[in-house]
C-alpha cells in the first residue's frame, strides 16, 4: 500500500520543530498517495525526513497534527491519549467530586487531539467533532470511554452537525452514539445546580469554561446589584445570588436562555424577589436601562473568530466595555472576558484601556482570569488560550 505522505517546502518545516500542530496549505510543496479528507497522513520536510502523522482536511490547515513520532495511529494510540487527558482531571480533583459533576474531558490541542471536544454532564459524555477525522473514529471513542468511565458513563450524544467542516462529505444530524435521553439531566457545580440542554444549547450545552470565574463573582456579590450581561442560562448569577447579592438581572437577547436561567435559579433558590430575567439586545439595555448596578458581567459571545474581522470585533468589545463603564457605579466591580481566539491577551487589553479611557473612568485590575484547569493549553499551541477576562475595579 502506497504511504499516504504530505511533503512541505523548503523553509515551511520550522513550525513543526516547534510542536505546533498545524500544518497550513500553502506549506504544502505537493503529496503522495491517494487520500480524502479525515485520512491520517505523515508529514514530511523536503529532505524526506519525518516530521508528524495527523489528519488531512482540506482548507487553510490541511493536517492536524496527532502525534510528533512514527507510531502507528490506532486504537490503542486513542486509549492512551484519553487515559492521559482522564488521569489529569483526577489529579486536578474533577473526578467523583460531589460539589461537581461537569467538566471538559477532551480540550482538542490542549490535550494532544486537535479537532475533538468531549465535555461529561453528570454521566452523559457530549462528543463535538470538528473535523472529519475526529468524527470518523467516534465509535472507537465511545468503547475507549465505556471502558474509561465504566458505570459513571451512562450516555454519549453526538453534537457535531454544526462544528464539522462546512463542506465536509457527511450527513450532518446529531444523535445519541450510545444510551439514551434522560428525563432530566442537573448537574453540579460548586454546590449548585444546574439544567442541561446539550441538544439545543449552545456550545454543548453550558459554559464550562467558567466554572472559575463564576465562584469569584460570588465573592465580589454581598449586598451587591448585580447586572449579568449576555447571562445565558444564568450561570454568573446564581452565583452572585449564593453570594448574598441584593438585586440580580440577566440580560439575553434569547428569550429561551432567559427562561432556562429563571428555571436555574429556581432550582437553587425556589422563589426569590432577588432575581429578574431581561430578554434585551445587550448593547440597547445598556444604553437605555435607569438601573444602578455595582457589580456587571461582560460575557459576550466571541465578535470575531478569524482575524479578518478582528478590527471591528475590537470595536465592538470596546463599544461594549465603555458602556458598562458609562454605567457602573463609583467604585463598582466589572467582570469583563473575550472568548475570541483572535483577540489577545494584549489587544484585549488595549481595548479595555481605550474603553476606559473613553468612558472618563479612572479604573484597577485586580485579577487577570482565563480558562480553568480541565481546558488545558499546550504550550506549543498559544492559540489554544482563548478565554481571557479581567477583574476591574471602576472609581
Amino acid at each position: 500500500m502506497e504511504q499516504q505522505r504530505i511533503i512541505l517546502k523548503s523553509g515551511k518545516d520550522q513550525s513543526l520543530y516547534r510542536y505546533h500542530p498545524w500544518v497550513f496549505s500553502g506549506a504544502i510543496k505537493k503529496t503522495k498517495g491517494n487520500f480524502k479528507e479525515g485520512d491520517v497522513v505523515s508529514v514530511y520536510n523536503n529532505k524526506d525526513e519525518f516530521l508528524g502523522k495527523g489528519h488531512f482536511q482540506p482548507g487553510t490547515i490541511a493536517v492536524r497534527i496527532l502525534t510528533f513520532k512514527d507510531v502507528p495511529v490506532d486504537l490503542s494510540f486513542w486509549e492512551y491519549k484519553l487515559t492521559q487527558a482522564y488521569e489529569l482531571r483526577e489529579k486536578v480533583g474533577l473526578l467523583n467530586n460531589e460539589s461537581t459533576n461537569v467538566f471538559r474531558l477532551i480540550n482538542a490541542e490542549g490535550d494532544g487531539m486537535p479537532g475533538l471536544i468531549i465535555d461529561y454532564y453528570n454521566g452523559v459524555a457530549v462528543f463535538q467533532a470538528h473535523s472529519v477525522g475526529m468524527y470518523q473514529l467516534k465509535e472507537q471513542f465511545v468503547e475507549i470511554l465505556k471502558k474509561i468511565l465504566g458505570n459513571d458513563l451512562r450516555a454519549v450524544y453526538n453534537k457535531s452537525s454544526k462544528t464539522l467542516p462546512y463542506h465536509a462529505p457527511i450527513e450532518k444530524k446529531d444523535f445519541f452514539l450510545f444510551g439514551n435521553q434522560p428525563d432530566k439531566l442537573v448537574v453540579n457545580e460548586n454546590n449548585l445546580q444546574f439544567g442541561i440542554d446539550w441538544q439545543t444549547g449552545q456550545k454543548t450545552g453550558f459554559f464550562i469554561d467558567q466554572r472559575d470565574n463564576r465562584n469569584l463573582v460570588r465573592r465580589f456579590s454581598k449586598n451587591a446589584n448585580v447586572l449579568n450581561l449576555f447571562g445565558y442560562t444564568g450561570g454568573f448569577s446564581a452565583y452572585a445570588i449564593q453570594g448574598e447579592a441584593s438585586k440580580v438581572h440577566t440580560v439575553d437577547s434569547s428569550k429561551k436562555a432567559i427562561e432556562l436561567a429563571e428555571e436555574n435559579i429556581r432550582l437553587n433558590f425556589n422563589e426569590t424577589i432577588v432575581h429578574k430575567g431581561i430578554a434585551s439586545d445587550a448593547f440597547e439595555y445598556l444604553k437605555s436601562t435607569k438601573e444602578e448596578y455595582n457589580l456587571i458581567i461582560l460575557d459576550p459571545p466571541a465578535f470575531a473568530k478569524h482575524h479578518n474581522v478582528l478590527r471591528n470585533a475590537l470595536q465592538g468589545y470596546k463599544k461594549l466595555n465603555r458602556l458598562a463603564f458609562e454605567k457602573i457605579r463609583t467604585n463598582g466591580i466589572l467582570f469583563t472576558f473575550s472568548c475570541s481566539q483572535v483577540v489577545s491577551k494584549e489587544n484585549f487589553k488595549q481595548m479595555v484601556f481605550a474603553a476606559a479611557a473613553s468612558a472618563k473612568r479612572d479604573v484597577k485590575i485586580l485579577y487577570h482570569l482565563e480558562q480553568p484547569v480541565d481546558h488545558p493549553i499546550s504550550i506549543f499551541h498559544p492559540e489554544g488560550e482563548y478565554l481571557k477576562g479581567l477583574v476591574l475595579n471602576v472609581l
